[in-house]
């Protein structure tokens, strides 16, 4: 609970920073580059898995006496951590070196927040 709680708050703390440090810093290296998209892209789903995995943790809180619910609950949130760390990290990290076949990791980052959501949602069938 406070687990996701705690990541979710250090992911939104960094979406903005990357955020900002992309938006003015590195704008202009991210549009020389064509990748300007790709890092908003980047720092937009991170934002939406920060406050997803912020819900989940209070989720768990609040269902905290029904285990199968938190056990539930529990999967979608390492969902959303573990997509998130692979779809924007994967998106960073190719912003930053060019490195391009990393575009191929990218969407296991994507089926984990998916998956995220789905087992939100299975949660509370």
């Amino acid at each position: 609970m406070k687990f996701f709680i705690l990541s979710g708050a250090i992911l939104g703390l960094l979406g903005v920073a990357l955020g900002a440090f992309g938006a003015h810093a590195l704008r202009a290296t991210l549009t020389a580059s064509g990748r300007l998209d790709t890092f908003e892209t980047a720092v937009k789903y991170q934002f939406y898995h920060a406050l997803a995995l912020v819900l989940v943790g209070l989720l768990m809180h609040v269902f905290g006496s029904n285990p199968a619910t938190v056990k539930w609950l529990g999967w979608a949130g390492n969902s959303f951590l573990g997509g998130t760390l692979i779809f924007s990290g994967s998106l960073y990290i190719l912003c930053a070196t060019g490195i391009t076949w990393l575009g191929a990791i990218t969407p296991i980052g994507g089926v984990l927040m998916i998956a995220g959501w789905a087992l939100l949602a299975w949660a509370f069938l």
